[in-house]
């Protein structure tokens, strides 16, 4: 069973690969549902395949957003240069990138992105008809349907283990579309669903949408007697160090040990949202599946100490309730050079920006998996 890890950048892929990962997942700096991770350029894609292959590990280019008729040419190109790179395998959501990738590249396979929503073997069956040689299943999915799947799927199955979960079906997602103009299908998920919500004063169910990170580490047997072909780890936002920590640690399990309570302490520490769940593996659905990243888990501080690219969005008071007015990118490269927001706009430093929006009664926070959100006083 092959252990499929993040890569978000050159160092998270080498951290993928130096604990234990059989084969790597990327994108480029163009049509990757991740459009906010550091990514690879078409150099450092011929890098990373050079990188992982001396080293015997697959890598595998997303191509998992929806593309626009106009946009098509230059996802032409970037598959011309992907095969030319030598990568191992395409994920794709848009069923016109799946046709394009069989005219442009034929020898190389084509994996049916959890993007496409598939949850049933009536979808397999026809992406499998469509070309792709695997199909990642919706994070949905029990384990009595994963295993009627694998029994009867002509292709292989690749199953998420690890990682943030959506409120919404992969794919199927508007909210950060409508409150943001930032769609999911296009690479842009603000994540609200990480949001607080509420009317009048804010209760303890104040995050209805945040559900905790899925963890099935102690299933991999299971997932292995159902003939599940790869699994893999979500993360390409999350830092080096998360994807060390959690593909040694299923490495472990693959190799026939055993998570120690200190392993699984580690786990949480990389990252969680208060525990994790197994819930929908198991079918059991309810409120203990909802977490959200605690105070203090995530600072300003750490964040501009490690330098990452995420979104934010501006929120006003009335009444206690938040009303988003304002949404973009904000890009921490390096306390020394400054830092960057929406439509160029620069700031000497972070603490100004949200010291600004607090004088105007406004909130700040830093979407993406790093996950904070504070009110400022």
């Amino acid at each position: 069973m092959e252990l499929l890890a993040p890569a978000g950048s050159m160092e998270a892929l080498r951290a993928a690969v130096c604990n234990g990962a059989d084969a790597v997942y990327l994108g480029a700096d163009t049509f990757n549902a991740r459009m906010n991770a550091r990514n690879f350029s078409a150099a450092d894609l011929q890098e990373a395949v050079v990188y992982c292959h001396v080293r015997g590990v697959k890598v595998h280019l997303t191509l998992n957003t929806l593309v626009l008729d106009r946009e098509m040419p230059r996802a032409a190109e970037l598959i011309r240069l992907a095969a030319s790179c030598g990568v191992d395998a395409f994920i794709v959501q848009d069923l016109g990138v799946v046709s394009l990738c069989r005219q442009l590249a034929p020898d190389v396979p084509i994996h049916a992105s959890t993007q496409m929503s598939i949850h049933s073997l009536e979808g397999v069956l026809e992406a499998a008809a469509l070309g792709c040689s695997r199909v990642v299943l919706a994070r949905e999915l029990p384990a009595e349907e994963i295993a009627h799947i694998c029994k009867k799927s002509p292709v292989e199955i690749e199953v998420f283990v690890h990682g943030a979960l959506c409120m919404c079906y992969s794919g199927q997602c508007y909210l950060s579309s409508v409150i943001g103009r930032r769609s999911g299908n296009r690479g842009q998920c603000a994540q609200p669903c990480r949001l607080p919500y509420g009317y009048g004063r804010f209760e303890s169910t104040r995050y209805p949408l945040s559900l905790k990170d899925n963890c099935l580490a102690g299933e991999l047997d299971e997932l292995r007697r159902m003939g599940v072909a790869s699994i893999k780890i979500e993360g390409r936002m999350k830092r080096p160090e998360y994807v060390a920590i959690v593909t040694r640690a299923y490495r472990t399990v693959l190799n026939g040990g055993k998570l120690m309570p200190s392993d699984l302490q580690e786990l949480e520490t990389a990252f969680s949202r208060q525990g994790f769940t197994d819930g929908y593996f198991r079918g059991q659905t309810g409120s203990d599946m909802f977490g959200r990243r605690q105070e203090g888990e995530d600072t300003a501080e750490s964040v501009i100490g490690i330098g990452v690219a995420g979104d934010w969005i501006l929120y006003e008071q009335s009444d206690d309730t938040l009303t988003a007015i304002d949404s973009g990118m904000l890009r921490v490269l390096d306390e020394a050079q400054g830092h960057y927001a929406a439509d160029s706009e620069r700031f000497d430093d972070v603490s100004y920006l949200l010291a600004t929006a607090g004088e105007n009664g406004l909130y700040w926070g830093v979407t993406g998996d790093y996950d904070y959100y504070e009110r400022l006083d």
